[in-house]
């Protein structure tokens, strides 16, 4: 029998060091004192003694070793795990990658198989390592993560628990050693681990694991049926019509939701389950976008009744507070209903409801006049039934009058004023039904030819004759009307989803706007203008006080007052739309299609501000770095070479012949550096401008390589070669691969602790060739790999005065323009080894 799927527990940390492998290893410990079946499936301890004393009495399971590039790596036996059988096993770093060759990409997909066989599962995983967060973390720390996990592996978990720490304790035992190796612990405290980073994290951690308690709050509620609120978070829903007020009722809303910490600001409008009435689009599409920007949340539901619709979209996402306009209805409107505000604020329940008081109350709905349900042919037709047809067809049924019951002639004559319904609507229906009444009344009813009635009887008939006419009547008028409208409502639905598919097919979203606004309404032009300068009284026909933004189409219009039909946006922006003169229903869509248009200038606009201000701001940056930076390694080199000069020049001093060798060699030492340093600020020059020359061919390593190392100077009895002749040549342009050797070997020397050598190794993969130079120093971390090669950066350096740091940079600008690539990676048991793959020419690839 197969077994449940075992259970998934995180600890979720805001920063390495919170202590989620010690909480894990402690929870480890706890149910294996209560006779839990417990081991070890991999734990990373990363050199803290006292992790690593915590594993101490809790089963191990070996891990699995695997080759990978010349070096032996251990990762996670998922098999091993999965026959040993545990209960629980503890697996550390969930959002691992695993090396190359493993059965698996990522750690968490082995979790997965240990839980689907059975297995509880107890994992740890830090903020940063989320998916969702991954570029936000980035933005705070400037590092890049580039191991992750998706948040929906961590929200499936079981039980996710929070382990948390202030920056100052956390900061405190990274300085006591307990994090980091000593070597490390400078860097990291000027650089990932700032107080302001790690209280960014910590609120992001604190947030998202809010986000998953709520989640299951809400199932909770829904499994158990729970329809009252909870007060566990405030939650303000403001209702909107569409109206002019909707603006008031947001930003009212939206203060209301600033007085509590973390409250949520939900905006919702109410469409009747016809589908035809609503709001202005043009207003909702505006006070989407204001919700938006305060952070909120737009929503759009359907009901046959409003109140209760927005009650029960209130009480789906727990709100505790409700904001309703007061009515724009008028008092005596008000006597016959009692509004949407009244009858919310009393089925509200727990839920406290808002009355906001606007420009707008009192003034009534702004619903324009209603279209006509029929086109003017047929109402004409109806008119002519009734007026025509009416006293025809009485004279046509005269002669049968003898023959005719009084109920006879009146179902003839209801059936004529449906058949008038049908053709002319309901005011030609109408019509025929009193006409009808008092022919029947004149001919049909005794006494003949007299308006009387003798038999009440009669008069019973004929009055509910009347009354039937009129209801029919009604109903056939307003089933066309809601045709009509239905047809209008599911054009003006085409339309706008025809401009959404337009635009997201990647066209220019302003330009794509007009044209389509154009074709659709078949206009001669649509221009978008803009008011040049300050407002005045009487500007519209004033072509100097605007400008045009976009147009699309014919001549454009010079000023709102140029066009057949135009729309103000805001106290700025208009839409001129010039062919023919729109009625009110299309100038709904219109307003529509000019809100689209503001919100597409405005949004282009800020691309193009940002365009601007990117290359800017990093000009700007690498100024400051290249003058902070070389405002040192000028002065020093030239500070030497200056004295050692000057001391030579001296009269005071009688040197002797080896003072007067080393003054030589100091200042020829500082003028090497000099040259170095230009050669490097002109190469990175040509590199960012594009027009570094290079030739390349076939290159031997083993003629380059020893002259890399020779142009070392002093430094070359700390490198050490081992490169076999076996090796192909590789395409390369000499001067600049010995360059690039000099650099990366040079920066690991400096690194290298005194005693161990720097090595350099070459092999072969496929069609390209490795080149290592492996360093015994205390390495980067992974997070920090892609910094090293920023220029005028050093790790762990914030004022650059420890040299320019153009080496790697400009090392790697070079590699890759040669077609290869310069990349780091960590040196087994200490190090950092620089890696420079380049391509083997293709007539040695056979």
């Amino acid at each position: 029998m197969n077994r449940a799927r075992g259970r998934l527990r995180v600890y979720l940390g805001a920063a390495p060091g919170v202590g989620k492998t010690f909480a894990m290893l402690d929870e480890g410990h706890r149910r294996l004192s209560r006779g839990t079946d417990v081991v070890v499936g991999l734990v990373e301890t990363h050199g803290r003694p006292r992790t690593a004393e915590l594993i101490e009495g809790i089963e191990v399971v070996p891990r699995r070793t695997i080759p990978y590039r010349g070096t032996t790596f251990t990762e996670l036996d998922v098999e091993a795990v999965v026959a040993r059988a545990p209960k629980v096993a503890l697996i550390d770093e969930l959002a691992h990658t695993n090396v190359p060759g493993s059965k698996n990409a990522k750690r968490w997909q082995d979790v997965e198989e240990i839980l689907d066989a059975g297995i509880d599962v107890i994992s740890t995983v830090n903020i940063q390592h989320l998916d969702s967060l991954n570029d936000v973390v980035q933005q705070i720390t400037e590092v890049p993560q580039r191991e992750t996990v998706p948040d929906e592996v961590v929200r499936r978990a079981d039980a996710v628990q929070l382990v948390d720490m202030p920056p100052d304790g956390l900061r405190r035992r990274m300085a006591h050693g307990n994090i980091y190796a000593p070597e490390k612990i400078d860097a990291a405290l000027s650089n990932y681990f700032r107080v302001g980073n790690l209280t960014a994290l910590r609120e992001l951690a604190l947030l998202w694991l809010a986000g998953k308690v709520d989640d299951q709050l809400d199932q909770y509620r829904a499994d158990h049926g729970i329809a009252g609120t909870w007060e566990a978070r405030e939650r303000v829903v403001v209702a909107l019509t569409g109206g002019p007020e909707g603006d008031t009722l947001v930003r009212r809303a939206a203060r209301i939701a600033a007085r509590t910490k973390g409250a949520d600001l939900l905006a919702v409008h109410v469409t009747l389950s016809d589908g035809l009435g609503g709001g202005d689009p043009a207003h909702l599409a505006r006070q989407r976008a204001l919700v938006e920007s305060l952070g909120g949340t737009y929503h759009q539901v359907m009901g046959e009744n409003v109140p209760r619709a927005l009650l029960d979209f209130a009480g789906g996402v727990n709100a505790t507070q409700l904001v309703l306009g007061a009515s724009r209805r008028g008092r005596f409107a008000q006597l016959f209903s009692r509004g949407v505000g009244v009858t919310a604020t009393a089925l509200s329940g727990s839920i406290d409801v808002h009355m906001i008081t606007h420009a707008e109350v009192g003034r009534g709905g702004r619903a324009g006049r209603p279209r006509a349900a029929l086109t003017r042919t047929r109402r004409l037709a109806g008119w002519a039934m009734a007026l025509l047809g009416i006293p025809a067809f009485t004279a046509a049924l005269l002669p049968f009058r003898a023959d005719l019951t009084l109920p006879g002639a009146i179902l003839l004559f209801l059936l004529t004023v449906v058949g008038v319904a049908l053709v002319g609507g309901m005011w030609p229906a109408l019509t025929a039904a009193v006409a009808g009444f008092l022919l029947l009344n004149y001919h049909f009813t005794p006494p003949f030819g007299r308006f009387t009635v003798s038999d009440p009887h009669n008069l019973l008939a004929l009055s509910v004759y009347v009354l039937v006419a009129a209801m029919v009547s009604a109903v056939v008028d307003l089933a066309a009307r809601r045709t009509r409208e239905a047809a209008r409502a599911r054009a003006d639905a085409e339309v706008l989803s025809t401009l959404a598919g337009h635009v997201l097919r990647g066209e220019a979203a302003l330009p794509s706007l007009l044209a389509r606004l154009r074709e659709t309404f078949t206009l001669t032009s649509v221009t978008l203008l803009e008011r040049a300068g300050e407002p005045a009284p009487d500007d519209q026909s004033v072509p100097g006080a605007w400008r045009i933004v976009a147009t699309s189409g014919g001549p454009p219009c010079g000023c709102p007052g140029d066009a057949d039909t135009d729309v103000a946006i805001d106290g700025d922006l208009v839409l001129a739309a010039r062919g023919r003169l729109l009625d009110a229903a299309d100038r709904r869509v219109l307003e529509a299609f000019a809100a689209e248009a503001a919100v597409a200038l405005r949004q282009e606009r800020l691309r193009r501000e940002a365009d601007l201000a990117g290359p800017l701001a990093e000009a700007d940056k690498m100024r400051t770095a290249l003058l902070a930076a070389v405002s040192h390694d000028l002065r020093s080199p030239l500070a030497s070479a200056r004295l050692a000069v000057g001391s030579l020049r001296g009269t005071e001093i009688e040197w002797s012949a080896e003072d007067r060798e080393e003054l030589l060699a100091t200042a020829e030492e500082s003028l090497v550096k000099l040259d170095r340093l230009v050669a490097n600020l002109l190469d990175m020059s040509r590199l960012q401008a594009g027009v570094l020359g290079l030739t390349l061919q076939p290159v031997a390593l083993e003629e380059v390589i020893p002259r890399s190392i020779d142009d070392l100077g002093p430094l070359r009895d700390r490198v050490e070669g081992d490169i076999s002749v076996d090796l192909p040549e590789i395409l390369a342009d000499p001067a600049l691969l010995e360059r690039i050797l000099v650099n990366v070997m040079s920066n690991a020397v400096r690194y290298s602790p005194a005693g161990r050598k720097v090595l350099i190794t070459a092999s072969r993969h496929g069609d390209h060739v490795e080149i290592r130079v492996v360093d015994r120093g205390p390495g980067i971390p992974p997070e920090a790999h892609d910094r090293v090669f920023m220029p005028f950066q050093r790790l762990g350096d914030r004022d650059n005065h420890t040299g320019v740091g153009l080496g790697l940079a400009l090392s790697r600008g070079l590699a890759e323009a040669m077609g290869g690539m310069l990349v780091p990676e960590e040196t087994p048991g200490g190090g950092l080894t620089m890696i420079l793959t380049l391509s083997v020419p293709s007539r040695a690839r056979t």
